[in-house]
């Protein structure tokens, strides 16, 4: 959720057959289903915010509160992220990341969202290592599950970014669903993560891997430590462009669930 970035090949349900991922023996180590009643806020043991604007690196438009017009649950078991427009020009979203409260090395997560839609709209659910305050973006490492921008209804994008490949020279590649755009549904948005690999996956089927092999010449491996898990909703930037006359507010990210497994240990 950084800089635009160069798409690498793109993979075209029906077209080609997708490679089932292997099935993730593991156990739940952590998760939020996002119950609780309306109007509620998320669950501030599991969640804190990013708050402000400035356009964090990217000319986005938004500033990012921790106010219930932008983040709530809905009393139905999900949790909502709504970008606002309160005035011509002015735009407010919520970014919500579990920095502090829980990060990770290794594993399968993933979350259950149905994403918003429309010119200048960007969507994401990514992670950060956790060391992001000590060494700095991107030698932090970052993997993006999935981001989309408005402009590309129906194309998810899976990436990484570290020292030497990030912004529009990071690694990854886009999906394409095909003619349905992603908005008018839920999926399943995913990666499974070893420490030489990172599968990415919608749906439960793999269309990306990552190793150090397909990293730049000289780049490094930074995907080695603990991570810890952003869901926001931007609106702008230098990679979607700004929202134009037919975008339409508030725009709104379910999330259903979002969950971390683990393997078990070998005996």
């Amino acid at each position: 959720m950084t800089e635009p970035r160069a798409p690498a090949g793109v993979i075209i349900l029906g077209m080609i057959a997708l490679v089932p991922a292997a099935a993730m023996d593991g156990r739940l180590i952590w998760s939020d289903e996002f119950e609780g009643p309306a109007g509620a806020a998320p669950d501030p043991a599991k969640w804190v915010f990013d708050l402000g604007g400035g356009g964090w690196g990217n000319n986005e438009l938004e500033t990012y509160t921790d106010s219930r017009a932008n983040s709530y649950l809905d009393g139905d078991g999900h949790l909502v992220i709504q970008a606002l427009q309160p005035a011509p020009g002015k735009f407010t979203s919520a970014r919500l990341k579990t920095e502090g409260k829980f990060s990770f090395a290794y594993g399968r997560v993933e979350a259950r969202i149905r994403i918003p839609f429309g010119q200048g709209i960007w969507p994401a659910f990514w992670m950060l290592g956790d060391d992001v305050q000590s060494k700095g973006w991107p030698s932090c490492g970052e993997i993006d599950i999935m981001e989309n921008i408005g402009r590309e209804p129906d194309t998810v994008h899976g990436t990484v970014h570290g020292p030497g490949y990030s912004g529009d020279h990071s690694v990854g590649r886009p999906f394409q669903a095909g003619s349905p755009r992603f908005a008018d549904d839920y999926h399943v948005y995913a990666v499974e993560w070893a420490p030489q690999r990172i599968d990415f996956l919608v749906d439960g089927k793999s269309y990306y891997a990552i190793t150090p092999a397909l990293l730049p010449a000289g780049s490094k491996w930074v995907y080695d430590h603990p991570f810890f898990i952003i869901l926001n909703v931007a609106v702008g930037g230098a990679w979607p462009h700004d929202p134009d006359n037919a975008s339409v507010f508030p725009q709104k990210m379910l999330v259903d669930y979002v969950r971390v497994y683990q393997r078990q240990a070998v005996p």
